[in-house]
């Protein structure tokens, strides 16, 4: 199975399944001379981890990291840097009865027409486990932007679960790491635990639309027309498992606009020119302007749900099948870390080209 890595010049190759010894990832193309070690990788890890409360999956994993290479005495060496993440709480009988019968919403079929074998246990090497390694080299991303650009920022969070859409007018960002649905909306929060629980109890799922923020993002990044920094944030965040659309900016919102609404009018401030707007998301012509990215996600409701489902064995016999195991009534809620960490590695990567083709060198207004 090839085509398990993403990036340029800061590369990371993901490795594992679900049910295996460990999952993990090598991150090619690091910088060296940054400081680095488990303790600045763990905590966005923590963020992601399963069964910390009711509304995800209860599988207990500490995904504690482990630094195999590429860092010497605290510093960031310019080689690999392996990172490996044990799995210690499998449950493979679970997924005995799918081992023949392909849950319907999985790639389990898809696996099966492509490669003519598959790892039933969780969906192995399509499972949403594999997102740890993201989070993991995002960790390595965000230690190295620390030291490039001190002042970038990043932020993900939900903005919408199901047909529940947050009040952008109550937009509180103290409240995100405050409720389990990283909501920036105490009320919305409150709402959706309610509206949750009753999906939950009812072996239903939901789907959810994440939004991230990277503020202080310098102008420059990306490049015409192959290697833009939108597109590349679009083909990282689709990636992530259950994704089914991304968008920057307005995105589709943009096509009820007309010109005069949607371009994004510009002024000089003390220093420098200035925005009046952010329709575009932070990006022009596949290239940062300055302000910040906005990128958003929609990812689809957990296909693993309790209620039988119809489907086909592979024998081709019809059954109805219920997922066993324990999963995310709505998988968005962990995937707002994932989407993080690709973003704080898309936007190292393209610092990383943007440094080796132009040297930093800018262009001068005013």
């Amino acid at each position: 199975m090839s085509l398990n890595s993403f990036g340029h010049l800061f590369r990371v190759t993901t490795w594992g399944e679900s049910h295996g010894p460990a999952i993990g990832c090598t991150v090619d193309g690091c910088p060296p001379g940054f400081a680095l070690s488990e303790a600045d990788i763990q905590p966005w890890l923590d963020r992601r981890k399963p069964g910390q409360n009711k509304y995800t999956t209860q599988r207990k994993e500490p995904d504690e990291v482990r630094i195999l290479s590429g860092v010497y005495e605290g510093m960031t060496t310019g080689t690999p840097i392996q990172l490996m993440i044990e799995n210690t709480d499998q449950r493979s009988k679970d997924y005995g009865e799918i081992a023949q019968s392909f849950r319907p919403g999985h790639a389990d079929i898809t696996y099966h027409q492509k490669y003519g074998i598959r790892d039933p246990r969780g969906g192995g090497r399509s499972s949403a486990r594999e997102t740890a390694s993201r989070v993991a080299a995002g960790g390595v991303a965000r230690a190295v932007l620390a030291g490039m650009v001190p002042g970038l920022k990043i932020t993900g969070y939900m903005v919408q679960m199901g047909t529940k859409v947050i009040d952008r007018s109550r937009f509180d960002a103290a409240e995100i790491e405050r409720n389990p649905f990283w909501v920036p909306d105490a009320q919305a929060a409150a709402d959706w635990a309610v509206y949750l629980d009753e999906l939950r109890l009812s072996h239903n799922s939901v789907g959810a639309v994440i939004e991230v923020v990277a503020e202080g993002v310098p102008p420059g990044l990306g490049a015409p027309l192959y290697a833009k920094l939108d597109s590349d944030l679009a083909a990282a965040m689709m990636s992530i498992n259950a994704v089914k659309g991304v968008e920057i900016g307005e995105g589709m919102a943009s096509a009820a606009l007309t010109g005069v609404e949607n371009a994004d009018e510009i002024r000089m401030g003390p220093d420098g020119p200035e925005f009046l707007s952010n329709h575009a998301g932070g990006i022009l012509g596949g290239i940062s302007t300055g302000q910040p990215v906005v990128c958003r996600f929609a990812v689809k409701p957990t296909s693993s749900i309790l209620t039988p489902r119809k489907t086909v064995t592979r024998d081709g016999n019809e059954v109805d099948l219920v997922t066993k195991g324990r999963h995310d009534p709505c998988v968005g809620i962990r995937a707002v870390p994932v989407g993080e960490a690709m973003m704080a590695c898309v936007i190292l990567d393209h610092l990383l080209l943007d440094r080796g083709q132009t040297g930093g060198v800018r262009g001068q207004i005013g």
